[in-house]
């Protein structure tokens, strides 16, 4: 699902979450905001999520340490604070 640089506002949505069979999730450069959503972390089969470029704000939640199959996930460029999960 590519929905970058589309100038999108916001929160993540909740409905992403039930996209369960997603492999990449790209919502890089729009205007999104919130915290990181820990309903992301039903998405198991995420390769790659995307959502640099964003405001979003908080920290990354441990719970996106479900995520054993993603190999690119990049949060740059954002306002989030604390440390990276070990998870």
């Amino acid at each position: 699902l590519y929905v970058d640089s589309t100038k999108l506002t916001g929160t993540i949505p909740t409905e992403l979450g039930r996209m369960t069979s997603l492999l990449d999730l790209e919502l890089h450069n729009n205007a999104l905001s919130g915290a990181l959503p820990t309903h992301l972390a039903t998405l198991t089969n995420l390769e790659i999520l995307y959502l640099h470029s964003n405001k979003l704000t908080g920290t990354i939640p441990t719970e996106l340490g479900r995520l054993t199959a993603l190999q690119d996930f990049s949060v740059n460029n954002n306002s989030l604070t604390g440390t990276i999960p070990t998870e």
